[in-house]
């Protein structure tokens, strides 16, 4: 069964039993993109706008109580998760944002109707545009929304970065007394503790999760309020001064109405600062998940310094063999957030004189890498740092057997001396180590000294030699 909804283009058959209405209908049947919706921390946050525009109204007069208390009951129910299968419209969308707007106006209205005992559609008692939609426009809700939705998906980043920090921690604690090899260019360096090396690993992500909370401000002004183009027009003066105190008592983190609404409305400079910050994280974490594949090669043939918890069977033709799964997943994520980052940067680009057009698919790509990092970051900490072991054997072998050893005697010796001393061991299938005691090139005491662990993973002062 359906209803038969009009606009100025003409008329459209609605399920009668749809809280969308005609422009969602006509905006799914132009859209049939990306097979993805709008984003549910989207809708929810232009719930709370629209509620708190009503309550505004209502509190001014501009809106009779009957209207108002239904439409902000409405709202509430779409903000707790009611009616998510009403919101049709695709991801990405011509408009600026309109049809995302206006799936919401009208599933508000409908709904309202209903709770007033009205049919759906009939639009003379609660119209999405003249009431649902009033003192607003897309270009100050939806961005206002998005900007919103992206302060709330950021909080479990955020907690997911901290857990990986303490994890990571932990590991350097617990692998502080591990000496490995340190290797620049991939080739053997100096030796370290394996856990100084975790340790710088949870010291760049406390930056990051340091540099993601820092970058709320950018997000926090917003031009709800400045309607079309941030003039203001056909709203209210109550409106305008009280809207956003009214959303501020519905959200988590005081938002603040632009003193430029024209500016606030037609640049997206500070959605480019949130992800360029997302793609540094997904940089960070990458080049960490690169590390621990390189540490776990093996475990026969490669460097075999660490052992990652086992997931999954890593083949299905060679027995045995398991694969780095969650690193490998770290980065594939990371090298989406970095293309999100990229088609972030052309969206905001492409704006044009008073609006940017182009918001639909900003904001579906940042919090697509929010969420996307979010849960890769989980997994990353659950699935393979807290469980990873040391092969501690094979770390101090491979030190002992190495030529790195002889930079530790270099200021005693000469450069020339130090690296003859490298190619006479490698001739005699010796290490370095076991050279530099046969020949007795410096005292005994003080080549144990020279060569201890102590001496080769901690700073020289704290060892008198």
């Amino acid at each position: 069964m359906t209803r038969i909804e009009k606009d100025s283009l003409g008329t459209r058959a609605i399920p009668v039993y749809a809280y969308y209405g005609i422009h969602t209908q006509r905006a799914s049947e132009n859209f049939k993109i990306s097979h993805q919706k709008m984003h549910p921390l989207l809708i929810k946050n232009m719930a709370k706008i629209k509620k708190a525009a009503a309550i505004s109204h209502q509190q001014s007069k501009e809106l009779d109580d009957h209207k108002a208390t239904a439409m902000i009951q409405a709202c509430q129910d779409i903000i707790s998760g009611k009616f998510a299968d009403q919101f049709i419209v695709d991801a990405i969308q011509g408009g600026a944002g309109t049809s995302a707007n206006m799936n919401v106006n009208e599933v508000i209205a409908n709904r309202s109707l209903e709770i007033l005992g009205e049919t759906l559609g009939n639009y003379a008692i609660i119209n999405p545009n003249d009431h649902v939609n009033q003192s607003q426009s897309t270009n100050d809700v939806f961005p206002t929304a998005g900007k919103m939705a992206i302060l709330e998906s950021l909080v479990p980043l955020e907690n997911e970065l901290h857990k990986l920090a303490k994890a990571l921690e932990q590991k350097s604690v617990a692998f502080q007394d591990v000496i490995k090899v340190g290797r620049t260019q991939l080739q053997d360096a100096l030796p370290l503790s394996l856990g100084d090396t975790f340790g710088a690993y949870q010291q760049v992500i406390a930056r990051e999760y340091h540099r993601i909370i820092s970058v709320r401000s950018e997000l926090t002004t917003v031009n709800l309020g400045g309607t079309a183009i941030g003039t203001s027009m056909n709203a209210s003066h109550y409106y305008l001064d009280h809207v956003v105190p009214i959303l501020n008592q519905d959200f988590f983190i005081p938002l603040r109405q632009a003193d430029n609404l024209i500016d606030a409305t037609q640049n997206l400079d500070g959605f480019m600062q949130v992800s360029g910050r997302l793609k540094g994280i997904a940089t960070t974490i990458s080049k960490l998940a690169n590390d621990l594949r390189l540490m776990s090669s093996g475990p026969q043939a490669g460097l075999s310094e660490i052992q990652l918890p086992a997931k999954q069977v890593g083949s299905s033709i060679m027995p045995g063999k398991i694969n780095p799964v969650i690193p490998e997943m770290v980065s594939q994520v990371a090298f989406q957030v970095i293309g999100n980052d990229l088609t972030a940067t052309f969206a905001i680009e492409a704006g044009q004189l008073e609006l940017n057009a182009f918001e639909p698919i900003l904001f579906q790509n940042i919090l697509s890498s929010i969420d996307l990092l979010t849960n890769a970051i989980r997994t990353l900490t659950t699935h393979a740092i807290q469980d990873l072991q040391a092969n501690k054997s094979q770390c101090y072998e491979s030190v002992m057997s190495s030529d790195l050893m002889i930079t530790a005697l270099a200021p005693f010796l000469s450069y020339a001396t130090a690296a003859s001393l490298i190619k006479e061991a490698r001739l005699a299938k010796c290490s370095v180590r076991e050279l530099a005691f046969k020949k007795q090139i410096l005292p005994v005491a003080q080549l144990e000294g020279l060569l201890s662990i102590d001496y080769l993973i901690k700073k020289p002062e704290k060892l008198a030699i």
